[in-house]
């Protein structure tokens, strides 16, 4: 079976060579090559994606289970945002199989996706998901959104206790993917359809010009666009 490889960023100066396999936001991410339920993949297949790559702790395991079914179900909705979601823990790639056959045999729902097999660790440990504290061997639950360049652009680290939220997740794709096509924010809870956060000024004349604008203001530093509003044309500029 081929053992999954794994290449962390290079530590800029010997100082922070504890850091090595903790991505953060906007580094690239760690590219692999593993085993899984589909076959050898590379995080490099799905460049010009955006990707999103969950650990869970053990196959066969309830919190997992619910959320492998979440994910499964909304799996269609993630391609239609073009986001490839690839799974993976520590277990074997026969595990994996065993497992994702065994939710949809007593389920009824299948799990289309690929699960990454990383019984080396190469990959968890390139993405920082073995927490000692939290469990010696299995791997925390994790989220990383990749986006078509490869690049990282957000994280969530939850407890093994806690199953995540697959409609949060979903959320934060598209709201990454609306920053990324007009260059605006999300307020909290926002949904697409939703008005965005327009960047501050930063002089004071753009300040004086900011509450005369058509804008949604209630102050010079907090104002809103309606996505209606947003042209399509001019909307990284914005």
């Amino acid at each position: 079976m081929t053992q999954a490889t794994a290449t962390p960023p290079s530590p800029a100066t010997p100082s922070v060579q504890q850091t090595v396999g903790l991505p953060r936001i906007n580094d690239p991410a760690p590219q692999f090559t593993a085993p899984s339920t589909h076959g050898d993949i590379s995080l490099s297949n799905y460049k010009g994606k955006w990707v999103v790559l969950f650990s869970h702790p053990a196959d066969f395991t309830p919190v997992c289970s619910t959320e492998f079914i979440g994910f499964a179900k909304a799996a269609d909705d993630f391609a239609k945002l073009d986001t490839q979601l690839i799974g993976l823990s520590i277990d074997s790639v026969y595990s994996h199989i065993a497992w994702v056959r065994a939710i949809e045999e007593k389920f009824k729902v299948k799990v289309t996706f690929p699960v990454i097999a990383d019984l080396s660790t190469k990959v968890a440990q390139a993405y920082g998901l073995i927490h000692p504290n939290a469990s010696a061997t299995a791997t925390v639950r994790a989220v990383f959104v990749i986006d078509p360049a490869q690049n990282v652009r957000a994280i969530i680290y939850y407890p093994l206790t806690t199953g995540r939220s697959i409609a949060e997740i979903k959320r934060l794709v598209q709201a990454l993917q609306a920053n990324a096509e007009k260059s605006l924010a999300t307020p909290e809870g926002w949904q697409p359809g939703d008005a965005y956060i327009v960047p501050p000024p930063v002089t004071q004349a753009d300040a004086e010009k900011r509450v005369q604008s058509a804008y949604e203001v209630t102050d010079w530093w907090f104002s809103k666009v309606k996505a209606s509003d947003v042209p399509a044309a001019t909307a990284k500029k914005a």
